[in-house]
């Protein structure tokens, strides 16, 4: 079947290119649409950055994405809009003319994905719904400036979101696609859970794929296609966000974008957290499954999951099994998961009365980097004690652990007065951190305890600051 699309209002289908061809590759060189940019080829600079309408629940939803590590197969059934789609009969479009005006072009190369940007952010805001600098500078954190002009960019993002929404016309995307073949390539994208799982017996070797932020990079940068693939993306099973009970159970395929209010409201450090994944850009199309099944060492999400002993869901032809996230991760990039099954959903416990999370990323940049180290810490204090105290680091060893020895030492010590003596030795006990290119073992170890001394301040002086802000 051919890969059908919405390009810039003109329905388009696409039968001899390989489905996991990047977007980017496909708008210049197929449909010479130049304006998209490559700058990193990673997802990290936003030149390439375009917006992708999809319909949900009988309405049109707009959102930012990395074209350069973005599949032709995952914009099947979707609208598409570049920078050159956006000017009407009657001249620009006002947040082309909007960054003009504002002299936040500048040398023009990173300009065309600020434009969608700002353009996704319009779209995507209801008439009554107010947008503030924060909402601005999140929507504009994917977007490099390499001529370091942010202030008139900013400037010309106030005037767009103080004037109401700009309306546009409305495309209806074609039906997507359940197989997409092309180029010795075959891209199969089931429905329901079941079927899924009857794939993923049928093909254990097949690449499993959700937003493809990580494996993106492959054809991306390597050049290198996917001979056969199997999408989550369309799994109503896998897109699930509810509560159970005490429990609240994200889909294997939720994005961080479409997770981030429900998690925000329950674990408001996990929301600050998942607002420093990437860029918008990303969290659009990231899952937590996909993190999860990355198993990364220094995968964002996993020191959270861990110090809340969340459990994972993995779905396979015998059925549903569940098992702690401690022990799905068994390695560097290792999980318990067996060829045949599939991660189905994440079970986030609820914060009992009286504990606190707390989550803190280091990296060499705020937004827009991976993780040096960070820590989670799950803890309830009562009467100037630790009465319970989990503790979970990403960066520190092959995979994200607890800390156990850590644990161990403060469970139950008093916390109201001094850190107690002993961290450094117990961190060393736990962890035998790498040196690379991000930091030293030194560097993590020495990093790690001053996370838990920012720990007690935070939760014993709660009136110290413990960041500074440039005004």
């Amino acid at each position: 079947m051919a890969i059908a699309f919405v390009l810039n209002g003109e329905r388009i289908e696409v039968a001899d290119a390989a489905p996991s061809m990047t977007v980017l590759d496909f708008l210049r060189t197929r449909r010479r649409l130049t304006g998209t940019k490559e700058g990193c080829a990673e997802g990290d600079c936003g030149a390439c950055t375009i917006a992708l309408g999809r319909q949900e629940r009988g309405a049109m939803r707009w959102q930012v994405a990395n074209s350069c590590i973005l599949l032709l197969s995952q914009i099947d059934g979707t609208e598409v809009k570049t920078v050159e789609g956006l000017a009407g009969p009657s001249g620009l479009h006002p947040v082309q003319t909007v960054l003009a005006e504002s002299d936040g072009t500048q040398c023009g190369f990173c300009t065309p994905g600020i434009v969608m940007s700002l353009y996704a952010l319009t779209k995507g805001r209801a008439a009554d719904a107010p947008v503030n600098d924060a909402d601005i500078h999140e929507a504009l954190a994917g977007n490099l400036c390499r001529c370091t002009g942010y202030r008139p960019i900013v400037d010309a993002a106030r005037a767009l979101c103080a004037a109401p929404p700009i309306a546009g016309p409305v495309s209806v995307p074609s039906v997507p696609n359940t197989r997409i073949a092309a180029q010795g390539e075959l891209h199969l994208v089931p429905q329901t859970l079941s079927e899924l799982v009857s794939l993923r017996t049928a093909y254990p070797a097949a690449t499993l794929i959700a937003g493809a932020t990580d494996l993106g990079l492959i054809p991306a940068k390597k050049r290198q296609g996917f001979p056969l693939v199997l999408s989550t993306r369309r799994v109503a099973e896998l897109k699930r966000i509810g509560w159970e009970g005490e429990v609240l159970v994200l889909g294997a395929a939720v994005t961080y974008a479409d997770a981030l209010e429900t998690v925000e409201a329950a674990f408001p450090a996990f929301g600050a957290l998942i607002r420093r994944i990437g860029s918008r850009q990303i969290r659009t199309m990231g899952t937590f499954g996909g993190n999860l099944g990355t198993a990364s060492p220094v995968g964002d999400t996993l020191p959270v999951l861990l110090a809340l002993d969340a459990e994972v869901e993995l779905a396979g032809p015998s059925g549903m099994r569940r098992m702690t996230v401690a022990d799905f991760l068994t390695g560097y990039r290792k999980t318990a998961l067996a060829p045949d099954e599939v991660i189905a959903a994440l079970r986030l416990p609820r914060l009992a009365e009286g504990e606190q999370l707390f989550a803190w990323k280091l990296s060499r940049r705020f937004d827009q980097d991976i993780s040096t180290l960070l820590g989670a810490f799950r803890l309830r204090v009562d009467g100037g004690r630790m009465m319970s105290f989990a503790a979970a680091f990403g960066g520190m060893a092959d995979r994200a652990k607890r800390a156990s020895a850590l644990e161990t030492l403060l469970t139950g010590a008093p916390w109201a007065d001094a850190l107690p003596e002993g961290i450094e030795a117990a961190l060393a006990a736990d962890f035998s951190p790498l040196s690379d290119h991000r930091a030293s073992a030194a560097y993590r170890l020495t990093a790690a305890a001053n996370l838990v001394r920012r720990l007690h301040i935070a939760t014993t002086r709660p009136g110290v600051p413990l960041e500074l802000e440039a005004l």
